[in-house]
């Protein structure tokens, strides 16, 4: 899964950045309104975690500018005002939800996780495929019953497939939500990160479908 932080507190955007790709996630970061708005319109990104009070451009004229360009990721918005003002505004602006600092890291984590579960549609925290199961809000996979060990690449490549299971994703799709920005992709590498999984997952299957790109499906004919 890939996220945009869009916090001008440097310090604070590095130190979620970090601890957001401890936990797999790819990131990309903008310390300003007018470099978040470019981003938010132009790249993929499964969530975007928001400030409000950014130089440039501010957050909420940021969110409206995506919803008005039809980005439909969700936002979570990260400030210090906790006025109830501001928290009208933001949900206005097109916010899905509100934390207001100080703030445990682990929060934004678990919020995150929610917030793309339910954009993918799914109200159950356990996403289950034939023997595979994912805990959504706990970012872990089993494979019956078993914890399975997953690469940074492979996880971010298997929670998508997991988040779509029974559905064709193009390859374009997994190489955005993979990748950060500015990422060096190899040609062959989500070839190469699926036949690794592949192994991992037997019986399941990850078919290719020839022409549109792989789907995770329980079905091991």
């Amino acid at each position: 899964m890939r996220v945009l932080v869009v916090e001008d507190d440097r310090e604070l955007a590095l130190r979620i950045a970090d601890f957001l790709r401890a936990e797999h996630f790819a990131v990309d970061v903008a310390g300003n309104g007018e470099d978040g708005q470019h981003l938010g319109e132009t790249e993929a990104y499964d969530a975007a975690i928001l400030d409000l009070g950014l130089p440039k451009i501010e957050g909420a004229a940021v969110l409206r500018a995506w919803r008005a360009a039809g980005r439909t990721l969700p936002v979570l918005i990260l400030t210090a005002r906790d006025g109830w003002p501001d928290k009208v505004e933001g949900f206005k602006a097109g916010a899905d939800d509100y934390l207001t600092k100080p703030f445990r890291i682990e929060e934004i984590l678990m919020r995150l996780r929610a917030l793309v579960r339910r954009a993918a549609g799914h109200a159950d925290a356990r996403i289950e495929c034939g023997a595979l199961t994912y805990d959504v809000q706990l970012g872990v996979f089993e494979l019956d019953g078993l914890p399975l060990r997953l690469t940074g690449l492979e996880w971010r490549v298997l929670s998508y497939l997991a988040l779509r299971k029974e559905i064709v994703v193009a390859r374009s799709d997994l190489i955005e939500r993979v990748y950060e920005g500015d990422a060096e992709v190899d040609s062959n590498s989500i070839e190469v990160i699926i036949t690794r999984l592949r192994r991992k997952i037997e019986p399941l299957r990850i078919e290719t479908v020839r022409g549109r790109g792989y789907r995770l499906t329980a079905n091991t004919a």
